[in-house]
C-alpha cells in the first residue's frame, strides 16, 4: 500500500497538464504505476488515489447503507466527481477541467502526500486552509488525534 508524504509544487500548462512529482512516483505500486482516480476532496482540494488504493475506498463505499438518506448522500456526492486518469509518457496528469475549476487550480498545483492518497491544492486555497490552524492548535490536534499521553 502506498504511503505518500511531502509537498511539491508544479506548474500547470495551458492544456491543464501538470507533472506528477518524481518523489511521489517512488511510492506507487508497480501494478498501478500510471492509473489514478481523481475527485473533489472534503476540503477545497482534489484527492488523487492510485488505482490499488481506490479499490480499497470502493470496498468501504460498498459497505455504506444506501437505504439510509445519509448513506445515499455520502456515496452520491463522493463519487459524482470521480474520474479515472493516467500519467502520460512524460509523467504528466491532465487534470479534468471541471475539477481544476472547482479547486481553483490554474497556473500552479501543490501536491501533498496524505498517506493513502495525494491532495492537489491551488496555492491560494492551501494558504487559506493553512491560515485556519496555528501551531498551538496543530499541537493540540496531534495530541488528540494520535492519542498520545501528554504527561509522558
Amino acid at each position: 500500500m502506498a504511503r505518500f508524504k511531502g509537498e511539491y509544487e508544479h506548474a500547470v500548462d495551458a492544456k491543464g497538464r501538470v507533472s506528477f512529482p518524481s518523489r511521489l512516483r517512488k511510492y506507487l505500486h508497480p501494478d498501478s504505476q500510471d492509473r489514478f482516480t481523481i475527485l473533489k476532496g472534503i476540503e477545497h482540494c482534489l484527492y488523487l488515489y492510485p488505482e490499488e488504493e481506490w479499490k480499497l475506498v470502493e470496498e468501504r463505499l460498498e459497505r455504506v447503507n444506501t437505504f439510509s438518506r445519509e448513506g445515499r448522500t455520502v456515496v452520491r456526492n463522493f463519487l459524482r466527481s470521480a474520474d479515472d486518469i493516467s500519467l502520460d509518457n512524460q509523467y504528466r496528469l491532465a487534470l479534468p477541467p471541471t475539477l481544476s475549476e472547482w479547486a481553483g487550480i490554474t497556473t500552479k498545483a501543490i501536491f501533498i502526500g496524505s498517506g493513502d492518497r495525494i491532495e492537489i491544492w491551488s496555492p491560494e486555497a492551501l494558504e487559506q486552509e493553512d491560515s485556519t490552524v496555528d501551531f498551538s492548535t496543530f499541537q493540540s490536534l496531534i495530541e488528540k488525534v494520535l492519542g498520545g499521553d501528554a504527561s509522558v
